[in-house]
């Protein structure tokens, strides 16, 4: 993760050095949940406008969208 350590020195704040280390979490998350990063954060992001429950925040996780998505896929 050297490389994210050059690219993050650069976020302007230490708040925004914490955001992109949290945006590089949960892409790295996708990436071993075999979960395509753009389509999960598109599809998170419109549940959560959408008003997706709080209460049901596990849905919302990458490893339970890879399973949902290969159930529609299959």
């Amino acid at each position: 993760m050297a490389l994210s350590r050059k690219n993050a020195l650069f976020a302007g704040h230490d708040e925004g050095g914490h955001t992109w280390a949290r945006l590089a979490s949960l892409i790295g998350t996708c990436r071993l949940n075999d979960v395509e990063p753009f389509a999960y954060l598109t599809t998170t992001l419109e549940a959560i406008a959408r008003g997706h429950p709080a209460a049901d925040i596990d849905a919302l996780m990458p490893w339970a969208f890879a399973a949902t998505s290969t159930k529609s896929a299959a």
